[in-house]
């Protein structure tokens, strides 16, 4: 380590405390590297804060050191957005935990930013309301890091992304500053909303560590089929019919291209796919209402009307919690990527009547390109948002940059974005001028520039 950073770390200790402060092997291998599978790197130091306090004085001491800080979360991220580099000192969120106060008034909850998503779901639930974004890393994740990136994941359609579920945020900016607005109002129009300048800033203008969530009603009954279908023109149209008669009460809507769905099937305890034949497309479609008595037949009737116009082929309606969650196995098989494939993840949004299209011409383009390519399809498609899945080790020789750049080239054309609900981080950032003009990016710098002169906050990341 360099004199000026050995400095900053006994400063860092000296303000907080050695058990705040870790430096060499005893920072774990936890936070040097995300869920992206990039090559480990241990930072200078890892300091982990159990106070707003503790990250402002820990903020304000990097700041007049010039010394790079990286936030990080519970290190599930798909970009690269909080992987730190040998001369970064990280900022751990994971002592900043817990659920300050339910207010069933307000239908609010104030809660810590190093909480994780499960817990935050389940203090919601114990106290008779739902809190709205759902991720299949719950377990893991933290609510800093689902504002810090903005998250999506399986309810968007019905609750909105992670910036719909904010009415309040305390973020600390770079110089050590603490900007607190923890509204608890839905109506509050005082001028700039500075709250929804953190939410999806990947770290890059200050660190979450709080938030004030908004709760809703617990959907009482959930109902959930897999069907398949002939086309995405007929994917489109059941989305449309379902939404057209039973509105908000759709709580997803997945859909499944064959390579994806027979990947997910094999990895289930049967190994064997629900349906007796093989079929072009499938849809994992969740209905979520308030009736308590409503026992799905209302749901079930909808996809047998469906079925009998022969807009579907085929449907499966779980019949209980156990189906329900052998049927979303399935589709959570996304969990098991890192494992079995070289994962090359890209998380695109599209116009949802262009992506059928996009798929069948980024496939065309791969195979024609790479012929022994293995990639897989899959999708949010009611909120515009695809997942495409390039398995690495089926094209040897050829980098991941290779492959990000084949397929976000074909993105364009569509007008569609490079990133849906991941984030931009480290992996991303050469094309984001593809999804955003240079006034906006102007405009970013501009603001970056003016909350982190220094420029310490996360840096090399976003833009």
């Amino acid at each position: 380590m360099s004199a000026p950073l050995d400095a900053t770390i006994a400063a860092l200790r000296e303000a907080l405390g050695d058990d705040r402060v870790r430096v060499g092997e005893a920072i774990g291998e936890r936070s040097m590297t995300d869920w992206t599978g990039h090559a480990p790197a241990r930072p200078a130091a890892l300091v982990l804060p159990r106070s707003t306090d503790e990250v402002s004085r820990a903020l304000a001491i990097c700041n007049e050191a010039r010394q790079s800080v990286v936030p990080q979360g519970g290190m599930t991220g798909l970009a690269g957005g909080a992987i730190a580099r040998p001369t970064d000192i990280a900022i751990s969120l994971e002592r900043l935990a817990g659920i300050e106060e339910i207010d069933a008034a307000s239908a609010t909850m104030t809660v810590l930013a190093g909480t994780t998503l499960q817990t935050a779901q389940e203090a919601a639930a114990a106290a008779g309301f739902e809190l709205g974004l759902d991720l299949g890393a719950r377990g893991s994740c933290q609510i800093g890091g689902n504002l810090a990136t903005n998250a999506g994941g399986n309810r968007v359609i019905q609750s909105g992304t992670a910036r719909e579920q904010v009415l309040g945020l305390e973020a600390v900016l770079a110089n050590g500053a603490v900007l607190s607005s923890m509204n608890k109002m839905i109506k509050n129009n005082t001028g700039y909303d500075l709250k929804q300048l953190f939410v999806g800033s990947e770290g890059t203008l200050g660190v979450i560590t709080r938030a004030v969530l908004r709760l809703h009603p617990p959907r009482a009954g959930r109902h959930t089929a897999l069907v398949a279908l002939d086309g995405y023109d007929q994917v489109v149209a059941l989305l449309r019919t379902l939404s057209a008669r039973f509105g908000n009460d759709i709580g997803a809507f997945e859909i499944m291209w064959p390579d994806f769905f027979d990947f997910g099937v094999s990895l289930t305890s049967s190994a064997r796919s629900p349906f007796a034949a093989p079929h072009p497309l499938y849809a994992l479609i969740e209905h979520a209402g308030f009736d308590a008595d409503d026992d799905g037949e209302r749901f079930a009737a909808a996809l047998a009307d469906a079925f009998d116009a022969g807009a579907v082929r085929d449907a499966i309606v779980a019949q209980s919690v156990a189906d329900a969650r052998a049927l979303w196995q399935i589709r959570e098989c996304t969990a098991e990527f890192p494992a079995r494939l070289d994962p090359i993840n890209f998380d695109v949004s599209l116009p949802i009547g262009s992506i059928g299209h996009f798929v069948d011409e980024c496939r065309a383009a791969l195979d024609a390109l790479w012929p022994s390519n293995r990639s897989y399809y899959f999708g949010h498609i009611g909120d515009s948002n695809l997942h495409v899945t390039v398995d690495g080790h089926s094209v040897p020789g050829v980098s991941h940059h290779e492959v990000y750049a084949f397929v976000y080239d074909r993105v364009v054309p569509y007008r569609g974005s490079v990133s849906a609900e991941h984030g931009i981080g480290l992996l991303k950032r050469e094309f984001l001028p593809l999804s955003r003009s240079p006034e906006e990016i102007a405009a970013m710098t501009a603001i970056k520039r003016a909350l982190d002169p220094n420029g310490i906050l996360n840096p090399g990341k976003l833009i």
